[in-house]
């Protein structure tokens, strides 16, 4: 009987066992992303596939073998079966990322002071420290009610503060023990 099954793969092979496997006329998944270089796509889930086949008929000798392939997921020592509602539920993800262009860019780096302008924390002042995941929820923190907090917001809710408009942020001066930073 045909199920779906996961593969591990060496760092960045994903693709050439995905190209060898359909060589081998196996039905194969290999959810890919465009990354923030338009140019380039990335694995959804880096060194994982799926692939469709009756292990029986195809015997997994026939899979273990394949240039590229670490090996295939196996719970309670047999290889672990994918539903098929779990793929169909990738699929449809993918093609939602692909109909909205992308994953959501966001030009903030680590340290950005931002300014939340949505939702219930709106008008808020945020140091931006990075993505929660390839989603479109970031991790900012936020000074509130005397302490410093962290918060998950939506990138699309943030925008940048002007250092001219922050009246200058305040730069660090030493690096610790009293080592100078010197800007230009």
């Amino acid at each position: 009987m045909e199920a779906w099954y996961t593969l591990y793969t060496k760092p960045n092979a994903e693709a050439q066992v995905a190209r060898t496997l359909m060589a081998r006329a196996f039905t194969v998944l290999l959810p890919l992303l465009p990354t923030r270089q338009a140019e380039r796509l990335q694995p959804l889930f880096p060194c994982y596939l799926f692939v469709r086949c009756d292990l029986a008929e195809v015997g997994i000798d026939n899979l273990q073998w394949i240039p590229g392939l670490r090996r295939i997921l196996y719970f309670d020592g047999r290889p672990a079966r994918v539903p098929d509602a779990a793929i169909a539920v990738i699929q449809n993800g993918v093609r939602e990322i692909e109909a909205a262009g992308g994953l959501p860019a966001h030009h903030f780096k680590p340290g950005d002071t931002v300014v939340i302008d949505e939702g219930p924390l709106a008008g808020l002042r945020g140091i931006f420290q990075g993505p929660v995941g390839p989603a479109e929820r970031v991790r900012i923190l936020i000074h509130l009610l005397g302490a410093t907090n962290r918060a998950v917001v939506p990138v699309a809710a943030l925008r940048a503060v002007d250092a001219d408009a922050d009246g200058g942020a305040r730069r660090r001066g030493t690096r610790g023990r009293g080592r100078r930073i010197q800007y230009d």
